[in-house]
């Protein structure tokens, strides 16, 4: 898999990049997955059945993002909840 930029360019809402990272496969054939359109670090928590996560996926072209991704993605917000990286309270 490639490395993703997280600094995504801007354009065109119908041009930008696609992004998923899935959280959770659940026991009951559901996927728990942060869906993001231009930036990864700006995403809503969408569930699905596995086919139709699938599709969406497909339909949309998406970037599947990493564990070591999301853990960027995780720390940078940190930064801007608590001031600095690594702060978890």
């Amino acid at each position: 898999m490639t490395v993703v930029s997280l600094h995504a360019e801007r354009g065109a809402l119908g041009a930008q990049q696609r992004y998923v990272r899935l959280r959770e496969h659940r026991d009951d054939g559901f996927v728990i997955f942060d869906f993001a359109i231009g930036d990864p670090q700006l995403s809503c928590e969408l569930i699905m059945p596995l086919v139709a996560y699938q599709e969406f996926c497909a339909s949309n072209h998406v970037v599947h993002l990493d564990d070591a991704q999301g853990r960027q993605i995780d720390r940078e917000a940190l930064k801007w909840r608590y001031g600095q990286p690594g702060i978890s309270e």
